[in-house]
Order: structure tokens, then sequence, then C-alpha cells
């Protein structure tokens, strides 16, 4: 691989962030199979490649939308109906330690400052939250689900051919947003999707092309510098 083929891989790579907010511009079926094409050469155990991705446009789009948007307004409405929705697998740990608690504050204050939400603001806290589950405006929605038979390392080989996946629309000019919110909701989305039932929803990602005047898309989260993460043994 020569340098300018090293820069565009990592280009595509630094470029990609969580994009909230898209244009409503529709995006041709064939360039989002090459992105599955291309994404699915991921690494998996043993080659069992245990991923399977929905690729959701149009009235089902919109369908799978407001079942959901209908379910979180009525938690708005009775807390205790979150008890309805639960995760088939932990996201995120029972107790946050530092220092990922500390970063995860960092984010979220940091995307909210940005849009003037203030502690406490408790109705604009929800109505952002609530942009999740419309898929930020994008007008694809990729769900990928693992068969339940499947080990935890099927999660990381789904993983890494989710990266795939937004790093190939990145350098296809298209953006992404990866979200785990929607599994809390995943007895809705697999009826819609019409998934069987031994299938688990593991991520969603929202697809399309950034809206360039929204100033959500102007947050870029920090990265840690290699030295704090990266240990170098030679002897």
């Amino acid at each position: 691989m020569n340098p300018e083929q090293v820069q565009l891989v990592d280009n595509a790579i630094r470029s990609r962030h969580s994009v909230r907010a898209f244009l409503p511009t529709s995006i041709d079926s064939q360039t989002i199979k090459d992105i599955l094409e291309v994404s699915c050469r991921a690494p998996s155990g043993t080659n069992t490649q245990p991923w399977k991705v929905y690729v959701v446009t149009g009235k089902k789009r919109d369908e799978m939308i407001n079942q959901v948007c209908e379910a979180q307004l009525a938690i708005y409405a009775n807390p205790e109906k979150a008890a309805e929705y639960q995760e088939t697998f932990p996201y995120y740990p029972e107790k946050w330690i530092s220092p990922f608690i500390d970063r995860r504050r960092e984010n979220g204050w940091g995307l909210y400052g940005l849009l003037n939400i203030q502690k406490g603001e408790k109705e604009k806290m929800a109505a952002q939250q609530l942009r999740n589950y419309k898929l930020f405006d994008a007008p694809v929605g990729l769900y990928f689900t693992v068969n339940k038979a499947m080990g935890i390392g099927s999660k990381m080989d789904i993983s890494m051919m989710i990266q795939n996946v937004m790093v190939a629309a990145k350098a296809r000019g298209l953006d992404t947003c990866p979200q785990a919110a929607w599994n809390h909701f995943h007895p809705i989305v697999l009826d819609v999707l019409g998934a069987s039932e031994d299938e688990e929803l593991v991520c969603t990602i929202a697809l399309g092309y950034a809206d360039p005047d929204d100033i959500v898309n102007t947050f870029i989260t920090p990265r840690e510098p290699v030295e704090s993460f990266a240990v170098f043994l030679n002897e």
C-alpha cells in the first residue's frame, strides 16, 4: 500500500464521527449493497460470519420510528413502563468507575452544552433523546442482529463488521451514527423487521448525508493519546 492509499484509509477513519442531524437525501440501494459487500470482509471467529443486517427505508422506516417513539413517549408519561423494555445484554456497566465515567460525563455535557441544554432541563433532554429513535432524520436505518445461540465472540465479530460499515460509508461521502439506544426496544424492532425468534438486536446505525448547517454535527469527541492506553514491550 503506497502513502496515498494509506492516507485515504486514515482519512476515512479519522473523519468518521457520530452524526446527529441528517439531510433527507435518499441513498441509492446499490451504494448500500457495495458498503455491505466490502464490510463483510471483517474477520470472525472460524469464519462464522454471524452478522445479519436489515436495511430499513421508506414506509417501513417510518413504521419503525413511529412505534418506537410511541413507546418512548409512553415511558416519559409513565416511567414504570421502562421495565417493559429491557436490553437483552448489558451494554454499560452496573457500576461506573473512573476514568470511564468522567469521559461519559464530558461527552454528555459537551453535547448538551452545544445544544444549550442545561442541567435539570428534562423536557429538552427528553426531546434530544427522542431524536435517537427518529434516526436523527437519516433516510436509512441499519439494524444488526446475531443469532442468540452464538457466544460473546459473535458480538466482537459483528462489531468489527459494523466499524467497516461506518468507514466504508465515510469513504463514499456518507455519514453514520451507531446507536445502542434502540436495544431497549428490541421486541418492537425485531417484530417490525420480521426477524426470527432466535435473533438478538446488537446495534442500529443511522445512515445518510450529514446536514452541514446543523450545529450538532460540529460536536467531535476527543481521543486519548496512544501513550495513555498502549503498552510497548520489547524485553
